[in-house]
């Protein structure tokens, strides 16, 4: 196991992502944030690469740049993005687009990544899957490549298990973020039902989703791989009220 930490997270710039970066930085790691733009805040052992993880091409280009610059031990695949669309409005082209982002470009990075963790013997892997991934309304391809992230976590939780690799998800519930506000107007009625149905009785914060991905982050939590954490005020277990 290696001295320092270094994280890669992609989709570092804003909500979640940003918030795991800040998690990482006060807990030690160096962080590489990869997202479309930088993060809105500096520290001494942040760095950022702009990277549309939409490209193909330049998510291999941005891959091979992080193994050759950094001694990566931990990848955080947070970046991601909705498209709501019922089922006579939804497109392969969407289809297509989510599969890159969600499922591609995770796959380009983590192949870059894994013969450095292989070669240390040690890493970290998790993947930002979702609630949605168990069914959602207007949610097509999101609920698809998103279930898709749990079944590839779980076969390379598999594979990587002898060499010191833990694999693991974190799955969200409804988080207070830009994305989220992009499909549920602030402030509005639907908002306020949405934390309503919520047996917690509250919408989520970045704050509670980055505290899971630290737990799976852990150099000591070799013990866990394979699972996914659904972060949802117990939205993903339902309630029925009598």
């Amino acid at each position: 196991m290696p001295n320092s930490n270094t994280a890669v997270v992609t989709g570092g710039s804003a909500g979640i992502g940003a918030e795991i970066c800040r998690q990482m930085l006060d807990a030690g790691y160096e962080v590489v944030s990869v997202a479309r733009r930088a993060p809105g805040f500096d520290h001494p052992k942040l760095r950022s690469l702009e990277v549309d993880l939409l490209d193909p091409q330049a998510v291999a280009q941005a891959a091979a740049q992080l193994a050759r610059e950094h001694a990566v031990t931990h990848f955080v695949h947070n970046a991601g993005v909705i498209w709501p669309h019922l089922l006579p409005d939804v497109t392969l082209d969407e289809l297509q687009g989510l599969t890159q982002l969600h499922l591609g470009s995770a796959i380009t990075l983590a192949q870059a990544f894994l013969p450095g963790m292989r070669e240390r013997r040690y890493g970290r892997i998790v993947l930002m899957s979702s609630r949605g991934a168990l069914g959602l309304q207007t949610r097509t391809a999101y609920s698809a490549t998103k279930a898709g992230m749990i079944g590839m976590a779980r076969t390379w939780a598999l594979e990587l298990a002898p060499e010191g690799i833990t694999v693991n998800v974190v799955a969200p519930g409804p988080i207070q973020t830009d994305m989220f506000y992009d499909v549920v107007p602030s402030g509005s009625e639907r908002e306020r039902n949405i934390a309503r149905g919520i047996p917690v009785q509250r919408l989520g914060r970045a704050d509670d989703v980055a505290r899971a991905v630290m737990f799976f982050a852990d150099p000591a939590n070799g013990f866990i791989t394979g699972q996914t954490l659904y972060v949802c005020g117990g939205a993903s277990i339902g309630s029925i009220t009598i």
